[in-house]
């Protein structure tokens, strides 16, 4: 048997195995819109996805195997529920208040979303967080962030969170990151980032987070890899190319960072391999675009 069929991720009707798919929304292309990309990991196909019903742009998203819930951003207070298994996407239960530029990371039962700035600017930035429990789709108050913040990025598995806080409300790029475990909602300091940055995007598996740091006085190509055993922060494979402002998810074996902006917006993706820690290209999205969000149907001790 194959490693998939060993851990029990079998086919679902309609679909490919648990840990298949990656569900992309594009942002900001020539303006808000509503174009979402699947891509296959195993063979590095990008199709078309099911639209949005309306448009995004600075969202945030979290899943599980069987539904990734995407916050639209573009200051609303909108989320909308995207089933792996239909391509299906209907309305989730809204956030308490409009957000912009926030982040996402969750396990099997809840996603926790920093909400980012109120009303798209720094001053409205926030230390709010929800959670989202998939069973149900309540949403209810999390343990805020330890400073209010915006266009950080986050990664976890099924213990714990890792938020990296991004800028503050003063526009000043932070190297913060905050721990949250979801056992007891608690939240207290990570292991910080090797440089303070924002823009940033996030994700891994269930030992280690691949965060790429986005800007901090330009683009840079930096990632950090966060080893949730210890909180150690050291160096990971740097990117193809400079950028900021994209979106990252994959499954245990790989993750795909949507760049977002080297210059201008990009099409470009890298495919981050885990084992070996090494870097190549991956498949361009459909269109170039910023302030993406990306969830997937699972990664094997993080959302399954």
């Amino acid at each position: 048997m194959v490693g998939w069929q060993k851990a029990g991720l079998w086919p679902i009707a309609g679909n490919s195995f648990i840990g298949a798919v990656g569900i992309f929304a594009l942002g900001y292309t020539t303006s808000s819109s509503k174009v979402r990309n699947k891509y296959l990991f195993s063979s590095d196909v990008n199709s078309v996805a099911t639209s949005s019903n309306s448009v995004s742009n600075g969202g945030a998203a979290a899943g599980n195997s069987t539904a990734g819930i995407f916050a639209l951003g573009i200051v609303s207070n909108k989320r909308e529920k995207y089933t792996y298994s239909n391509c299906a996407v209907v309305s989730a239960t809204a956030s308490g208040c409009n957000s912009f530029g926030g982040t996402a990371a969750g396990n099997s039962t809840v996603g926790i979303f920093s909400l980012g700035t109120s009303n798209g600017s720094l001053c409205g930035a926030l230390t709010t967080r929800e959670k989202y429990t998939y069973s149900g789709c309540s949403v209810s108050s999390a343990t805020a962030a330890s400073t209010a913040s915006l266009d950080g990025a986050a990664a976890g598995n099924s213990t714990v969170g890792i938020f990296a806080l991004g800028a503050n409300s003063s526009g000043t790029p932070l190297s913060t990151r905050n721990k949250y475990t979801y056992s007891g909602c608690t939240s207290v300091s990570g292991t910080s980032a090797s440089s303070a940055s924002y823009y940033q995007s996030a994700t891994g598996t269930s030992t280690v987070g691949i965060f790429a740091l986005g800007y901090t006085s330009n683009n840079v190509t930096t990632r950090d890899k966060y080893t949730y055993s210890g909180d150690t922060n050291t160096s990971a494979t740097s990117a193809t190319t400079a950028s900021h402002a994209g979106a990252a998810t994959g499954n245990s074996t790989v993750g795909i960072f949507a760049l977002g902006c080297t210059g201008s917006a990009s099409s470009a993706r890298d495919k981050y391999t885990y084992s070996g820690c090494v870097v190549s290209t991956g498949a361009a999205a459909s269109a170039a675009s910023t302030g993406q969000s990306a969830a997937s149907n699972g990664t094997t001790g993080v959302n399954v």
